[in-house]
């Protein structure tokens, strides 16, 4: 089932998951342990993470670096594929815009198709220091929006080669991320606004936010974007904090704020109970977000589902 057709026939709001492929060399029953935690919260979708291959450097022996480029953790289609048959769970692979050609990526939505998987999240990506030399007759999607074109004329049977007639369309539902507190590279938060309704008028089917800690915001960024006509389905991110350093490591990395409340709560806690602060602040948003009705809430479990486990049981003592 296509993610758009789990938000339409819920009666409540769903709660989905977003978790990250094994390291290189990892094992796939770490990933069906993880899933096995979330069977019982009855998961409509989960999403699986894309990762480029990035640059790292290695000092040698004699002092000297060695250049290596290695993509640290590959697999997202084969896991939404064992996801989605072993546990019939719809699972939604991300696709990125950096580091793979506009080729690869129609290679990859065929394989999805053939598979079954009719769900996918399209995404720039991150910078990984590497870019990828694109040879004669290959291509690469530049931004978002423009990954977001091509899965759709996929979706209307038009693939890259012109001279394939009579190509067989895709069914793909189209997830594309937005940004409550600006993405970090847009000069102010309109400019953002209209990058993000250029991506659902190109034919994104709903939208998933990065994680935020203030729900005022992400109430604020729905309003200005039902104000500038986008009507998707809006679907908050969230994300529970575990660990002091978070309150550092997570602004720097994806440049959203920790309310001052929250902060203080952490820092004064002893190491212990700062899980205790993070699952406690997650339940009030989670709260308030289903008063208001969202369609559903999106967590960001990553490796371990420990923490937004304690959350779902919180909410369901409260239910």
């Amino acid at each position: 089932m296509k993610v758009i057709e789990h938000l339409q026939r819920a009666r409540e709001t769903l709660l989905s998951y977003e978790i990250i492929p094994p390291r290189r060399g990892g094992n796939i029953e770490d990933i069906f342990a993880l899933v096995e935690q979330l069977l019982p919260f009855d998961p409509p979708f989960i999403d699986v993470t894309s990762h480029a291959a990035q640059v790292e450097y290695e000092e040698l022996p004699d002092g000297t670096w060695r250049r290596r480029v290695i993509r640290k953790r590959p697999g997202t289609i084969g896991l939404c594929a064992a996801i989605q048959n072993r546990y019939n769970i719809d699972t939604v692979p991300h696709l990125l815009c950096r580091g793979f050609t506009r080729e690869e990526t129609e290679d990859a939505l065929i394989e999805l198709h053939y598979l079954g998987i009719h769900n996918v999240m399209a995404l720039r990506g991150d910078d990984p220091g590497f870019r990828k030399t694109i040879t004669d007759g290959r291509s690469c999607n530049e931004y978002a929006v423009d990954l977001v074109r091509q899965i759709v004329n996929m979706n209307r049977g038009r693939y890259l080669e012109p001279d394939l007639l009579d190509a067989a369309p895709t069914d793909f539902c189209i997830g594309v991320a937005g940004y409550p507190e600006k993405h970090f590279e847009a000069p102010n938060m309109e400019r953002d606004l209209r990058h993000l309704k250029a991506k659902v008028d190109a034919g994104a089917h709903y939208i998933v936010t990065q994680m935020f800690f203030d729900n005022r915001k992400y109430f604020d960024f729905v309003a200005r974007c039902r104000a500038l006509g986008i009507e998707v389905p809006i679907i908050p991110g969230i994300k529970v904090l575990s660990k002091k350093t978070q309150l550092q490591s997570i602004p720097s990395r994806f440049h959203v704020e920790i309310p001052e409340e929250l902060a203080a709560e952490i820092e004064a806690a002893p190491p212990e109970h700062v899980l205790d602060v993070g699952v406690e602040w997650a339940i009030r948003q989670c709260v308030e977000l289903m008063e208001q009705r969202v369609p559903c809430i999106h967590f960001y479990i990553m490796q371990d589902a420990s923490a937004v486990i304690r959350v779902i049981e919180g909410l369901r003592k409260l239910a």
